[in-house]
């Protein structure tokens, strides 16, 4: 769209959403790298794409719209042809006489105006929307899982017709009603916003399942018939050998389409009833996290960022697996990938592609293991190594000399804590003086399920409730914590108790599948290591001596602690850190 920097500034002061002196500095910074003022804006997350939107449609004179939310009649939407829809990213949601609204990111796009005005002998009413507003919308097209696979299995597949071919495995893979199978399956997966997918074969059939926001649900049930054409074509995808039914085998492939790039990391367990398959999807397009938006948040957000600030040290991150470490280190390097600095990782596997960061795939089989792997960066100049995880003595010492020669090393352990990190270190055989010396902050996290905003209800604890809690957590210094944190102490205000505090609990619409959460985000407890922390690890001292040092010395807020801050500010529910926490 086509309007004036000067234009965009005068109303965007008239709506107060920035002040003169950012404008007056974003414009000068968009003309230095050559971009549009409302381009730059957007990069620079001084606006979100809502309000730049709204601002242009009110410059244009045209209404502005969301339909995130909105449910649009099939008759509705089906008045603009799919791919039309998704070519001009254009869609119709209302109709009213002859007049027939649609959402667009582009008004002045005249001619799919007029070439629907055409089509339909309607007079057409342009709306602008944001971008996620027209993907949600897109994804109203979409049949149902099972709908769309009971057109697969009644319209192109004949009884007998898999069975003939299962020997021929080849021919089966690229037999179409297989290929629009398992097409079907991912792009499924990829609009429901799952991270992994399960084929499991059983003795009459093939069970399949998404895990979405960390818990796997039941998609599709197929008939057994199908299982060795969908082995056999995820093979093909990955690259693997569809003559080897005996071992384990490991692959990727990846999907590119307009609207996404997703990675797919393919795992095949051979099982008593034939093959298993799960899938690991990547999506490559997702907006940089960042560590606010992660869950990082407070005094332990400015812990992480001074810390990651130094030019070295060890920067450790800790938690089962699943926690969601890899994708913290990942954050964490995209802050620090610089065109000043060398960045290098070795990693099992590599599991998001970074522009200028050298990653390198551990292969045992051929002797690169994560020491061997670490031992060889260090002769490439590296400023900042990431290590994906430290499974031994060997590995932990090289890291550790690593970051004492004047190196950051980012990387993972599994441990409970944080300070239990300190005393694996030492199990592990590292020297007490080289963990104080090098480590400079311990990251430990776990994932929760974020509460749905259109449906989460609020309720008190009861009496049962509050006794339930009690024999879980010490609830009265939870409460302490809430109190004296300024994140939580306004919400707190003047309760008394946990059982004046108002929390929420889950509840279901259609925003959120019925499930009562959408996404997902981390709890945290950091560690940073003061002096007198350095003092306790050479002194060989117990968790719960560092956890109380590291209480009094910076105020440390444990992992329940902060659980319950996202938990009074209504992003979780109680379960979900009870979920996450209980060992």
């Amino acid at each position: 769209m086509r309007i004036a920097a000067q234009q965009l500034k005068d109303f965007l002061l008239d709506s107060g959403l920035l002040s003169k002196e950012k404008i007056e500095e974003a414009i000068v910074k968009a003309a230095e790298s050559k971009k549009d003022l409302g381009q730059y804006l957007l990069e620079a997350e001084l606006l979100q794409e809502a309000e730049l939107q709204k601002v242009y449609a009110y410059v244009l004179g045209i209404p502005f719209v969301d339909l995130v939310k909105e449910t649009i009649p099939l008759e509705i939407l089906q008045v603009v042809p799919e791919p039309i829809a998704k070519k001009s990213n254009i869609v119709s949601f209302e109709k009213e006489g002859n007049n027939l609204k649609v959402a667009m990111l582009n008004p002045e796009d005249l001619q799919t105006i007029d070439f629907i005005k055409k089509k339909t002998g309607l007079r057409i009413v342009p709306c602008l929307t944001t971008r996620e507003s027209i993907q949600t919308a897109l994804r109203q097209y979409e049949k149902s899982l099972k709908a769309e696979f009971g057109d697969i299995l009644t319209g192109e597949v004949k009884p007998g017709d898999l069975k003939k071919d299962e020997e021929n495995v080849e021919a089966l893979a690229a037999g179409l009603p297989i290929i629009r199978i398992v097409d079907t399956l991912l792009k499924h997966a990829i609009l429901q916003s799952a991270s992994d997918i399960h084929i499991e074969p059983d003795e009459k059939e093939v069970h399949v399942r998404y895990r979405i926001d960390g818990v796997l649900h039941d998609a599709m049930t197929l008939p057994k018939d199908t299982a060795a054409g969908i082995v056999a074509r995820i093979k093909v995808l990955s690259n693997l050998k569809l003559d080897e039914h005996r071992i384990p085998q490991d692959g990727r492939f990846k999907i590119e389409k307009d609207e996404y790039k997703i990675s797919f990391r393919v795992s095949l367990l051979p099982v008593f009833d034939g093959e298993k398959v799960v899938m690991r999807l990547l999506d490559e397009t997702s907006k940089g996290l960042t560590l606010e938006k992660m869950g990082l948040n407070g005094k332990a957000l400015e812990s992480v960022h001074r810390e990651i600030n130094k030019p070295n040290g060890m920067i450790l991150v800790t938690g089962p697996t699943g926690s969601g470490k890899t994708t913290t280190l990942y954050t964490t390097m995209d802050i620090l990938n610089t065109p000043e600095v060398n960045v290098s990782t070795v990693e099992d596997p590599v599991e998001y592609r970074m522009p200028r960061v050298n990653q390198t795939q551990i292969n045992p089989k051929v002797g690169m293991t994560f020491a061997a792997g670490l031992r060889s960066l260090l002769r490439q100049d590296p400023d900042i190594i990431m290590v994906g995880e430290i499974r031994d003595q060997e590995t932990l010492e090289i890291a550790m000399h690593a970051a004492m020669t004047g190196h950051l090393v980012l990387s993972t352990l599994h441990t409970n804590s944080a300070a239990a990190t300190l005393p694996r270190m030492l199990d592990m055989g590292a020297e007490p003086f080289l963990i104080a010396s090098t480590v400079n902050v311990i990251i430990a996290q776990r994932l929760v399920r974020k509460l749905c905003n259109e449906c989460r209800k609020p309720y008190q604890l009861d009496e049962k409730q509050m006794e339930a809690l009690s024999k879980s957590y010490d609830v009265d210094q939870i409460f302490k914590t809430l109190q004296t944190t300024p994140e939580t102490a306004k919400i707190v205000g003047s309760a008394k108790s946990m059982r004046d505090l108002t929390f929420y609990m889950n509840g279901g619409c259609d925003q959120c599948g019925g499930e009562g959460y959408r996404g997902r985000l981390g709890i945290y407890e950091v560690l940073e290591m003061e002096t007198n922390i350095r003092k306790l690890v050479t002194q060989a001292a117990t968790t719960e001596d560092l956890e109380n040092m590291a209480r009094k010395e910076n105020g440390m807020c444990s992992m329940v602690e902060d659980g319950f801050m996202k938990v009074v500010n209504g992003l979780t529910t109680i379960e979900e850190i009870m979920r996450a926490t209980k060992e």
